[in-house]
């Protein structure tokens, strides 16, 4: 396990960090930041991601299943001076009564491949956003080299161990029970497996919910591992990129803006 995963004040600095030198860049071209714009993050955490839009001035939401990170995350903004902006949400999406408030722009980072039934929930958010608005996903495709979250695995070899999550539940499972990872990291990482997403499925779904792409692009080198190992983002060669399930095996990170494609009320 890597110190970002105990370590909440370097996790909340390294979120912040991506999002205002490569995130915010990449939204420009289809939504100006600025104080006025409303901004709202599903699965915020504690909600590293919301400071660079909060320090901009935005009107910025982060909701999130988990009280004890929402707690956390009072703690990190406790001092902030944009702090009446922001609004901390534990709840589950599904419950989430916004009175009809709707946002500019959604945001989502590394969350749409630990949401089940990922189709509902693409059907579902449609309602927080403002027509025109604009809909941020980053996700690791389920097939590169740790999309099974393995790095957070206690045991030091199977956390840099690649691949090895692809393999049969049964499989998998007996060797994360002989490396000595507990069952409340099993259970998590089997979870992880069930939830998984492909460029292909993910697409397919969008498509089905009736959004369109504004703009996509695959990295070879995530962005956020500048951050975590100090290596310079590379997007992925278009030959690669264009050809279908194989560009899931090498593609560390999918950046997607999407927008509806007709107006909903």
């Amino acid at each position: 396990m890597q110190e970002r995963h105990t370590n909440k004040n370097k996790y909340f600095e390294e979120q912040g960090i991506t999002t205002g030198k490569y995130v915010i860049p990449y939204l420009t071209d289809f939504i100006k930041i600025e104080a006025k714009t409303e901004v709202l993050e599903i699965g915020c955490a504690e909600a590293g991601n919301l400071k660079p839009f909060l320090d901009i001035g935005c009107k910025t939401t982060g909701i999130d299943i988990s009280c004890r990170r929402i707690e956390t995350a009072e703690k990190f903004y406790a001092d902030h001076k944009n702090r009446n902006n922001l609004e901390l949400i534990c709840e589950d999406i599904y419950k989430y009564d916004s009175s009809g408030k709707k946002y500019d722009l959604i945001f989502m980072r590394d969350v749409i491949e630990h949401i089940p039934n990922q189709e509902k929930f693409m059907g579902f958010v449609k309602r927080f956003l403002k027509p025109g608005g604009k809909f941020f996903l980053a996700f690791p495709p389920w097939q590169n080299p740790f999309g099974g979250h393995q790095q957070i695995c206690g045991n030091k070899l199977l956390s840099k161990l690649p691949y090895f999550h692809l393999l049969p539940y049964g499989i998998y499972k007996f060797i994360l029970k002989i490396f000595g990872e507990n069952e409340k990291r099993i259970d998590e990482l089997i979870d992880i497996k069930n939830t998984g997403i492909s460029i292909e499925r993910f697409e397919k779904i969008i498509k089905q919910e009736k959004y369109s792409i504004d703009k996509r692009t695959y990295y070879f080198i995530n962005p956020n591992y500048e951050t975590k190992f100090g290596l310079k983002p590379r997007t992925q060669s278009k030959l690669i990129s264009s050809i279908p399930w194989l560009r899931n095996f090498f593609t560390t990170a999918m950046y997607y803006v999407i927008s509806q494609s007709t107006p909903q009320d």
